[in-house]
């Protein structure tokens, strides 16, 4: 199984660093798959900890996708670090193994503590709209625009039939991002 959530890092300076991704759960493992280059593959390797935030404020998604990263965070308690202030909950996570790849390493983690904050209310089908466009964003120069585009068209209809003002942002924030990229891409 794959979850869609926000994992926090630090530094060795102790800036912290959130980028959502699609984490793999596998028994008592979590195990984080980001491409290369990335700060959070950075940070991990650097410190061995993480906080895997699980939210259902989509802006969170769009706005780190869209180079918006300044959210409000609380400290950990088990590692050094933070974790969302927005989270419903959160999973402080300790690297232990490594399978490196020249795209895509696996860090496989196990977890050290975890605090439900909130209780989950279920996402709309606008929120999953925008969890999927930022998935898109996050993939602009890997996947054919046409694909990108027939997918937006079709992730519009959940926006349109159950946006509210926080889906209707972050939408924008992608929409603007998608915009620009297009503007500066040779391949289209």
């Amino acid at each position: 199984m794959i979850q869609e959530v926000l994992i926090s890092t630090i530094n060795a300076e102790g800036e912290t660093h959130i980028a959502p991704m699609g984490v793999h759960v596998d028994a008592n493992q979590l195990i984080v798959l980001p491409f290369k280059p990335s700060l959070t593959l950075d940070n991990l390797l650097q410190t061995k900890t993480a906080a895997i935030n699980y939210s259902d404020d989509v802006r969170i998604f769009a706005g780190c996708v869209t180079g918006r990263r300044d959210w409000p965070l609380l400290p950990t308690e088990c590692i050094n670090g933070n974790y969302l202030a927005d989270a419903l909950a959160h999973t402080e996570v300790k690297l232990e193994q490594l399978e490196d790849d020249s795209v895509r390493p696996r860090l496989f983690c196990t977890r050290l503590h975890s605090v439900n904050h909130k209780p989950f209310q279920g996402f709309n089908r606008a929120q999953y709209s925008v969890l999927e466009a930022a998935i898109l964003v996050s993939r602009l120069g890997r996947l054919p625009w046409e694909k990108i585009s027939s997918e937006l068209d079709y992730l519009r209809i959940g926006l349109e039939k159950t946006g509210g003002d926080r889906e209707w942002q972050a939408w924008g924030w992608l929409m603007q991002a998608i915009e620009e990229y297009r503007l500066n891409s040779e391949d289209l």
